[in-house]
């Protein structure tokens, strides 16, 4: 069985009403690219979201014209408050860190950059709010920053030790690099970014433990929610006719092997995927 065998029928409904699930991302935008149809379906479940985001995303330059007296800070933080309200996000908190570049690049030794941040402190400033919202779980980048990004790597470590601190459910988000070459090759933007970075990417399908997916409806919020990053997005990049191919899933590790299925396992789908291969 492939992905393509599965129908929105499928799809598994819960009530997580009373839930409160807090995303931990690296810069506007990876919201909604990597965790765009989840949210959306934490939120329709009856889930608080909390989406914590650490950087303004200062070095990502702008593919439009910005406003009069505008700067890119300030346009991104707009977008991201628009791709909040349109993934469902009830509280976005901003950490106010600098974006570090790519790696080894200058960008990295900014005194804010989120590089540089010491992870323990990032990481207990996370576990303050996720025992301020009553947080059971929280999302936050793989070890391997999906595709080594130092502000990915560094969203990873703090978001391990908030967990660590506050005993909440981890779930680490990825790609499953083995169904994007066979459903999207180099469709989806973390092709472009891990060439840019000069890095390898994700996971095998393997080490994947929840699949998240939705309708087609959710599919038409999450492409509109990565739209809203209008600086950064070129709808060139995202057809609506490949769009399912490439972003129909969103891929998550478990915080440890001693963890069990929780909030997300609740929305995914990996037990069907388990026999994908």
């Amino acid at each position: 069985m492939h992905n393509s065998d599965l129908h929105n029928s499928d799809l598994p409904g819960s009530d997580l009403s009373g839930e409160t699930v807090l995303a931990l991302h690296a810069h506007p935008d990876d919201e909604s690219i990597f965790t765009g149809l989840t949210l959306r379906r934490l939120a329709d479940a009856g889930a608080r979201v909390v989406l914590v985001m650490a950087t303004g995303g200062d070095l990502g330059g702008s593919r439009v014209p910005l406003a009069p007296g505008e700067d890119i800070t300030d346009r991104r933080r707009r977008e991201l408050e628009d791709a909040a309200a349109l993934l469902g996000v009830s509280r976005l908190v901003l950490l106010g860190h600098r974006d570090s570049g790519l790696p080894g690049g200058p960008g990295t030794r900014h005194p804010r950059a989120l590089a540089g941040a010491d992870p323990v402190l990032l990481g207990r400033r996370i576990a303050e709010l996720v025992d301020a919202e009553g947080a059971g779980t929280v999302i936050h980048d793989d070890d391997a920053g999906i595709y080594g990004h130092p502000d990915h790597r560094a969203a990873h470590a703090a978001g391990a030790v908030a967990v660590a601190l506050t005993g909440a459910d981890g779930y680490r988000m990825t790609v499953d690099r083995e169904h994007l070459a066979l459903s999207a090759r180099d469709g989806h933007l973390v092709h472009g970014a891990a060439r840019a970075a000069g890095v390898g990417f994700g996971r095998v399908t393997v080490e994947i433990a929840v699949a998240v997916r939705g309708t087609d409806a959710d599919l038409s919020t999450k492409r509109e929610a990565m739209l809203a990053h209008s600086s950064q997005i070129d709808p060139a990049t995202v057809p609506a006719e490949t769009f399912a191919a490439a972003y129909g899933y969103e891929w998550f590790l478990r915080g440890g092997v001693a963890q069990p299925p929780g909030v997300l396992d609740a929305l995914g789908n990996a037990h069907l995927l388990a026999g994908a291969r």
